[in-house]
Parts: structure tokens; C-alpha cells; sequence
């Protein structure tokens, strides 16, 4: 059976009222985004170029010698004393070790009495009376076997003082090689010795970046203990690329004499070092984390009241954790948002957290 109109209009308005109630106290809802905020900066920066190498013994230079050495043996022989040990701070010219002296004692002894005989015979030929008979070459001759004994007596005893072996610069012997009577060869390497208030570290540059570098410019050296840094000085720059690792040796000397007094750099120890190339003054800068840099377009968002706007910007060079920007109507201590700004509409009201 068909119902009623009218009652098909009640139906129909009570099902309208279901699906849009009305509420008298029904107010506009506004998003409100919670965010850190900054201001833009006026500062220095700097570009570096980033390496990694090795401390090691500065090597020497025309008015220096080098800050190690490896102490050789100049004479074949057995090692019949040992002066030092590994760690042991000496001073130039002490006596480290010694070899077996004995066939070398008995060298000079017979050099000596050969000298002893050709003086008194030379003495004899002298002291011959005009009278008697004596041609000059028997007294040439036996000047020359005086000159000649005199010379084998230098050289024997040259030859002993080669058995005494020193330090041909004061630092810390870092490594003992041999004991005591094991046999050496000529140029057998005894020990290791090293001036560790003379370290420098060796960079390898990449060749792109290379041309940047000159003598002089300042470095951080990033030692790897704790992140502490200590500042150094680029020393030297090789002329040469090399071809298996297409990169340019260079050489950063430590600033501080402290660092190398309280051993913060090593001899062997891997480090890094940023080294200053190129320095821009009175640049606006802002944190690296309040860019949102995309494929086409970098944006910041500047805070103008309770509100962040955002605003196109163009990026420049990045010194840490700062970037320098650019753009109209930019100015030292302009707010910013520095935290929160990813996912930000183009406006909204914004609540700065403490």
C-alpha cells in the first residue's frame, strides 16, 4: 500500500537533520605547529677541503734534520752491549750500542806497534853522521813506512769506533731490534728513534681539489679521541699527482707544541684534517637543519608573529652546520623557524617551543 506524501517528507527531513546535525557552538578549528626558532646570523665562513692521512716524523727540511731515524749497524758483527730499551728518552750522540770489539782491539794494538817500529827506525836514519854512508832513498823509504803505519793506526781505530753505535738525534727509542749477542749484518736496522716533539701529518688531496691549497693556510686536525681537535699549519705541497691514487701528497704541522708535550697526536695514528682554502666575510648564515633544499627550490620559514611564512631563498656555501643564504629582504636577526619547518604549509600559526 502507498503512504501518505506527507509522511514521506517527515521521513525525509528527519533523515536530513541525522546526517547534518546542527550545533549552535560550532567555531572554525586552526592548526597550530610547535617549532624552534632562531634568527639569521651575520658571520664568517669557510670552505675546506676535507682529507685523511697518518701522523709521522716530520722528515727534514733544508735548515732541520728529520724528526726519526732508524739506527743501523755500519759494520757486520755480534752485539755484545745493548744501552737502551723501547721507550728510553736519550740525547744525541748517546751510546746506544756496541759491538764485539776484540778483533779490532788487536788491529789498533799491532797498528800501534808497527808505528812504535818505523819511528825509531826513521829516528836512526836521521841521526847518521854526515860520514857515513846512507842514499836519501833508504830515508824517503823509511819516512814513507812511518806515514804508512800512522795511517793503518787511524784507520784501526777508526774501524773500533764504529763498533760504538749512538743516537744521531735525541728522542725516544720506539723500537729494539736486536739482543745481546745475536749477529748484525752491515745495515741491519738495530733500533727505531723518533723526536716526538716533531710530528707532522701526511694528507693525500685529491687532484680536483688540490689547486685550492696553498702553503700556509690554516687546518683543524681532528685527532679521533673524544673529538678533540688541535689546529695545524699546511707545511708542505708535492709538486706531484700521484698516478695509482690520483691524489697529492701534502703535509700539516701542528700549532701547538702542548699537543705534541701531552702526546694527543701518535706517530701511525689515522686523523683527518679540514683545511681552510677559502674564507667568506660577513655572510648571512642559518642552520643547515631550517633549508628545506628540494630538486628545484630552497625554502626558509620566517616567523612574523605567531606566524611562519615560508620564503624562497637561494643557498650558498655550508660551513658545519650553517649554510650561508640569500634572498630579498633578508637581514641579520630576522627570526626563523630552525626546528619543525619539514612538512609546513606555506603559512600557519606556529608555537615556539622552550
Amino acid at each position: 500500500m502507498k503512504l501518505p506524501t506527507p509522511f514521506n517528507g517527515a521521513v525525509v527531513a528527519a533523515l536530513l537533520l541525522c546526517l547534518n546535525p546542527v550545533r549552535a557552538d560550532d567555531t572554525e578549528i586552526i592548526t597550530e605547529v610547535a617549532v624552534t626558532t632562531g634568527a639569521i646570523i651575520q658571520t664568517d665562513l669557510h670552505r675546506y677541503v676535507l682529507a685523511y692521512g697518518a701522523v709521522e716524523a716530520a722528515p727534514a727540511s733544508h735548515d732541520t734534520p728529520a724528526a726519526g731515524a732508524k739506527i743501523a749497524a755500519p759494520l757486520g758483527g755480534i752485539l755484545s752491549r745493548v744501552y737502551c730499551e723501547d721507550g728510553q728518552v736519550v740525547k744525541k750522540d748517546a751510546l746506544l750500542f756496541g759491538l764485539d770489539s776484540r778483533a779490532a782491539d788487536d788491529q789498533i794494538a799491532k797498528a800501534k806497534v808497527a808505528v812504535e817500529f818505523a819511528q825509531k827506525s826513521f829516528a836512526r836514519k836521521q841521526q847518521l853522521n854526515p860520514g857515513e854512508t846512507i842514499s836519501r832513498k833508504l830515508l824517503d823509504d823509511a819516512q814513507q813506512l812511518l806515514e804508512t803505519a800512522r795511517t793503518d793506526l787511524q784507520t784501526a781505530q777508526t774501524q773500533r769506533a764504529l763498533l760504538n753505535i749512538t743516537a744521531p738525534l735525541s728522542g725516544t727509542v720506539t723500537a729494539v731490534h736486536f739482543k745481546v749477542g745475536e749477529a748484525v749484518n752491515p745495515n741491519s736496522v738495530l733500533a727505531d728513534i723518533l723526536d716526538m716533539q716533531r710530528l707532522a701529518v701526511t694528507l693525500h688531496i685529491p687532484s680536483a681539489e688540490a689547486d685550492a691549497l696553498r702553503l700556509g693556510q690554516p687546518a683543524t686536525i681532528h685527532t679521533g679521541r673524544n673529538n678533540t681537535t688541535e689546529p695545524g699549519t699546511v707545511t708542505f705541497i708535492s709538486p706531484q699527482i700521484d698516478p695509482l691514487t690520483d691524489t697529492v701528497l701534502a703535509r700539516v704541522t701542528p700549532d701547538s707544541p702542548t699537543c705534541l708535550q701531552t702526546q694527543c697526536l701518535r706517530p701511525g695514528q689515522f686523523v683527518s684534517a679540514d683545511i681552510v682554502v677559502e674564507t667568506l666575510q660577513n655572510r648571512l648564515a642559518v642552520p643547515i637543519d631550517s633549508v628545506v633544499i628540494t630538486d628545484h627550490t630552497a625554502t626558509l620559514a620566517v616567523v612574523e608573529g605567531d606566524r611562519a611564512k615560508q620564503r624562497e631563498v637561494k643557498p650558498g656555501l655550508r660551513d658545519g652546520n650553517l649554510i650561508e643564504v640569500g634572498g630579498d629582504g633578508l637581514h641579520a636577526g630576522m627570526a626563523i623557524v630552525t626546528q619543525g619547518i619539514y612538512g609546513l604549509p606555506p603559512e600557519t600559526r606556529i608555537r615556539v617551543q622552550k
